[in-house]
């Protein structure tokens, strides 16, 4: 007799990209009353710390999430709110050497309630802390209960002690006591959207039995994570052909490839040399209407180039006719497996809109590559810092700024602010401008440009937080390996920690889509 093996009907994993709609669905079914995560939280939770975030998948639906990171003890132990701690919702506050966890949340179907999902993700927790020697795990935990015996027990610590006495019961601290927990205190303010736990939280904290007392640098940054980036300082040029100009950039892909380049950029508004395919020159209007036309065959282009020499292209910007009509400047990122993302600017230039008509993006997002998450700020984008800080707690480690100047003025205001981006949010930015002139073609009649790449000011990084730029003013390729792990070590070590240090108790960036 042949035996048959059947598939897992419920599985527990760590959490992944394509995870996160389901996870989002997930959120907004339970949670009724309290504003859910968006969707740039959830990506942000698992670019942090991806080992710290659960799924629980039960006959292909996911059904249980839970989300956490390392931090500090003196953090965790110390009072403080939900948004404080967790950086917004992003897990923005995680320490690659934290030793404790910290669980800022834990999600069941409430139609699944049966099968103990929230027992596998705590155990599930408590395994990650023993394979990582962590002392434990702490959290704020809600109290539902509370605001209906508020009359009974007005404080929240004559709630708490009457739930741990078993005088009364509370479905979520009875739960957590059950599952070793210990109340060490009471968190006020912690979550104010939380109405049934009035805002409060017990401090609860699980201590591991295996923990064992170590020293030194730690785990977290044994293992070298370098990326070799490479931005094409590009001369504009007049061209024949739509195939010539594909040539071209086909160049710097290959060559870029041959020093097994990880990234490639190029500028903004490179494409802008097509124009000089047209037989007479035109106005500003007609010119970017022109382009528009150029898109699907740039796309299919740029994307065969992508997978053909194994690199991730950032393919400067190109103006683009978006589904309402509007002409919006995009920057396309064609990654090595094929797959094609666009980030539109979102601050066109007071010129932009007077000449091109060029219309305001409406989104920001980190976008998931096989080096992690990148980002995208066109030229102008670079000098609002929301954006940059959102795409970090998106998890972007890299940002990349296609830019087009026409003077030193121009350039230096891209390249301070990209600079003071890196430092103010521990990432590298990595420049790459146009040169030269482009005769017969309206506002592109000069370029300047000196393209980077830019690091944060710290022991580990170049001294002037410059790890190479290309000369002014010539065609050329500018490359530099670029070493992740260096970034752990700023964020949790460094001289400052500018997003650790963050006072989210005086201050938050509130965002259209909810951030």
């Amino acid at each position: 007799m042949t035996k048959t093996s059947k598939p897992a009907v419920l599985t527990i994993r760590n959490a992944r990209l394509a995870d996160v709609q389901a996870i989002n669905d997930l959120v907004i079914k339970v949670y009724k009353d309290i504003p859910p995560y968006t969707q740039g939280m959830l990506r942000g939770q698992i670019a942090a710390f991806h080992d710290g975030q659960f799924v629980v998948e039960y006959e292909g639906e996911i059904v249980g999430y839970a989300a956490g990171f390392r931090i500090d003890e003196a953090t965790a132990m110390a009072p403080h709110t939900w948004t404080e701690i967790t950086g917004g919702g992003y897990a923005a506050r995680h320490d690659p050497v934290g030793d404790w966890f910290y669980g800022m949340e834990v999600c069941v179907d409430p139609d699944r309630r049966r099968l103990r999902i929230g027992q596998r993700l705590y155990d599930a927790r408590r395994d990650l802390c023993e394979a990582q020697n962590l002392k434990g795990i702490v959290f704020g935990g809600r109290m539902p209960g509370r605001l209906r015996r508020k009359a009974t027990y007005p404080t929240a610590h004559e709630y708490l002690d009457a739930v741990t006495a078993r005088k009364l019961n509370d479905p979520v601290i009875g739960f957590h006591l059950r599952s070793g927990f210990e109340p060490i205190g009471i968190l006020e303010g912690y979550l104010k959207s939380d109405a049934a736990s009035m805002g409060t939280a017990a401090h609860m904290v699980w201590r591991n039995p295996y923990y064992v007392e170590s020293h030194g640098k730690g785990a977290a940054f044994a293992t070298k994570e370098t990326v070799r980036v490479a931005t094409v300082q590009l001369q504009a040029r007049k061209v024949t052909s739509f195939e010539e100009f594909i040539a071209n950039v086909e160049y710097f892909v290959d060559v870029t490839s041959d020093y097994r380049s990880d990234f490639v950029v190029f500028p903004e508004l490179f494409t802008l040399q097509l124009l000089s395919l047209e037989p007479q020159k035109l106005t500003p209007a007609e010119s970017i209407e022109h382009l528009t036309r150029y898109t699907p065959r740039f796309v299919e282009a740029m994307q065969k180039m992508a997978v053909e020499y194994n690199i991730n292209i950032i393919g400067g910007s190109h103006p683009t006719r978006a589904e309402d009509g509007d002409i919006q400047n995009v920057a396309y990122v064609f990654l090595r497996d094929g797959s094609v993302h666009a980030q539109e600017k979102i601050h066109p230039t007071p010129n932009e809109r007077h000449w091109w008509n060029i219309k305001g993006g409406d989104a920001v997002h980190a976008i998931p590559t096989d080096c992690g998450p990148i980002g995208v700020l066109i030229c102008y984008d670079s000098e609002f810092p929301e954006l940059a800080r959102r795409l970090v707690d998106e998890g972007a480690r890299m940002l990349f700024v296609p830019f087009c100047t026409d003077n030193r003025q121009g350039y230096l205001r891209v390249r301070y602010c990209s600079q003071a981006r890196a430092i103010e949010n521990q990432c590298y930015v990595i420049l790459s401008g146009n040169v030269g002139n482009l005769p017969n073609v309206e506002n592109m009649d000069i370029q300047y440009a000196q393209s980077c790449i830019l690091t944060p000011c710290d022991f580990p990084f170049a001294r002037d937080g410059v790890a190479a730029e290309a000369s002014e003013n010539v065609e050329t390729v500018t490359v530099a390996d670029l070493d992740l792990s260096d970034l752990a070590w700023a964020k949790s070590q460094g001289t400052v920690r500018n997003l650790r240090d963050r006072r989210f108790d005086l201050y938050k960036t509130v965002w259209a889509d909810g951030g």
